[in-house]
């Protein structure tokens, strides 16, 4: 890389700071809403018509054999690639095109894509519309700047990361177009801000604790067994048992903030019996479902993560006779770490470093992305996570990722390409 064609790049990006910032708006306008998944294609079909002007060659992947496909909400993919004429690596950036719902609390427009005082306002402004768009004009401004590459440059924008990536990079990984065979280094723009490099995530484990009783007549409860008195029985035990000393337990990996570097559990949804505004309460309930979030590290095995559930319900049922608790898996996530030393993580802190000044903070998410299906199912090993925003912005309220920062990503992200393909 010459000084004359990193400044070129450098300028490129610059100059495109006001389009940079108008299509990060245009994607915000676009209220991909997860759950159910509301326009998906037509955010797509935005990206692509976008990667189409940038010289990228689009396809758009439709997972329909996935049971998260309907006619009215279709799992539409994007892909786009650039090949450079000479052989050489390919490097693919990834973004995720849904949100999650707004949610209440807002003062402006959750899906207006409003620019003011430095920032871009709405939902997915900071996770991660903003990282898509610096993932274009990266690419586009290696174009404009004539810059000598080898390889390819890919972008996909991809459905669903929000509910667990399958029908988005989990389904490109299952279906070849994400594999280590054509692919060597995969960055995803998720929030962590200019100077940071996320390197991996922790380990995730989804289950539900699920008490049966016997219904009766609510006046006559005696007459039933309540399902939802059995799991305060239930959830005392795992106060008591499971949640001691999950502090004590540490990572080495540099998760953030710091509070997260411990295991966790939160109880995250409960429901049994009649539920709703409108429902009537005759009856002893006969069911009740707890669900829980764990978050396990790397230094632990998921299957003594499990067997520690599985010895306190033991315990549980049988210090109570007659209490039936189940366990169910809904999700589990093992833990995923990049080297700090890999090509793709020192070329990204070299770029940091020319950008900002400062040196790159290797850190590692609390909880989970796509970054476990580039890993499992495509065997990339050199994967990591870089983008503007911030974590704190996201899920939040009147989100919004700073302008300054979009564009001093997208320089990051030009540099670091050109430093893999140039």
């Amino acid at each position: 890389m010459t000084t004359h064609v990193v400044d070129r790049v450098l300028v490129e990006v610059e100059s495109a700071r006001d389009e940079i910032v108008a299509f990060a708006a245009d994607l915000v306008r676009v209220p991909t809403v997860n759950p159910p998944g509301e326009a998906y294609e037509t955010c797509a079909h935005v990206l692509g018509d976008r990667l189409r002007d940038c010289g990228f060659s689009v396809r758009y992947l439709v997972a329909d054999d996935r049971p998260e496909h309907t006619s009215h909400y279709p799992r539409v993919n994007v892909l786009g690639r650039r090949d450079a004429g000479r052989a050489g690596p390919v490097v693919h950036l990834n973004g995720h095109l849904d949100v999650v719902p707004p949610g209440e609390g807002w003062t402006v427009d959750p899906f207006g894509g409003l620019v003011r005082d430095g920032r871009l306002y709405g939902r997915g402004s900071s996770d991660m519309k903003a990282g898509i768009a610096a993932a274009v004009y990266a690419a586009e401004a290696l174009r404009r700047a004539g810059a000598p590459l080898t390889g390819a440059l890919e972008v996909s924008g991809t459905a669903d990361e929000e509910s667990g990536g399958f029908a988005g990079v989990a389904w490109l990984a299952e279906q070849g177009h994400l594999a280590a065979s054509r692919t060597d280094y995969v960055i995803i723009p998720e929030p962590f801000g200019p100077d940071r490099i996320c390197i991996g995530h922790r380990g995730v484990y989804w289950f539900d604790l699920v008490t049966t009783g016997r219904t009766a007549h609510g006046s006559m409860p005696f007459l039933g067994v309540n399902a939802i008195d059995q799991m305060t029985v239930v959830l005392a035990a795992v106060q008591e048992r499971l949640v001691p000393g999950l502090s004590e337990r540490r990572t080495a990996l540099p998760v953030v903030p710091a509070a997260a570097r411990q295991a966790t559990l939160s109880l995250n949804a409960i429901a049994g019996g009649q539920t709703g505004p409108a429902a009537q309460t005759p009856c002893v309930p006969d069911r009740c479902v707890a669900t829980f979030d764990r978050r396990f590290l790397a230094e632990e095995r998921f299957e003594t993560v499990k067997a520690d559930v599985e010895q306190m319900l033991a315990d549980v049922t049988a210090e109570h006779p007659g209490l039936r608790c189940e366990l169910r898996d809904r999700l589990v996530v093992h833990p995923v770490q990049t080297p700090e030393d890999a090509p793709l993580v020192e070329a990204l802190s070299a770029a940091v470093e020319t950008i900002t000044g400062r040196s790159a903070a290797r850190v590692a998410s609390p909880g989970t992305y796509d970054h476990k299906h580039v890993a499992r199912l495509a065997g990339i090993e050199q994967c990591v996570a870089y983008g503007p925003g911030t974590l704190e912005q996201a899920h939040q309220p009147d989100e919004w990722c700073g302008v300054d920062d979009l564009v001093q990503a997208t320089q990051v992200l030009a540099l670091t390409i050109l430093r893999l393909l140039g």
